[in-house]
């Protein structure tokens, strides 16, 4: 049995048959590829999630400076007064 010849319609099928399984292998390894990549990105989406409620947990246990200093300096003025009422 010879090779068909390029512009014969057998070959035409043929090398159509081959692109068609390039095509699909190449389609396989983009659908992995973005599977792959969704996966990451849901895992990062969590890490994120799980990142803003450590954060927020920090956030709200901690003591705002603003309203220690003010503490500390009324602390300060009432045993200043204190001291200079008992040296009279």
């Amino acid at each position: 049995m010879t090779s068909p010849t390029p512009s014969e319609p057998a070959a035409v099928a043929v090398e159509l048959e081959r692109l068609r399984g390039t095509m699909e292998t190449g389609f396989a390894r983009v659908d992995g590829s973005l599977a792959l990549l969704v996966q990451r990105g849901e895992q990062t989406d969590r890490q994120l999630a799980d990142h803003e409620a450590r954060l927020d947990t920090l956030e709200r246990s901690r003591w705002p400076l603003p309203s220690l200093a003010a503490l500390v300096a009324i602390v300060g003025l009432l045993l200043t007064l204190w001291q200079a009422g008992a040296a009279r």
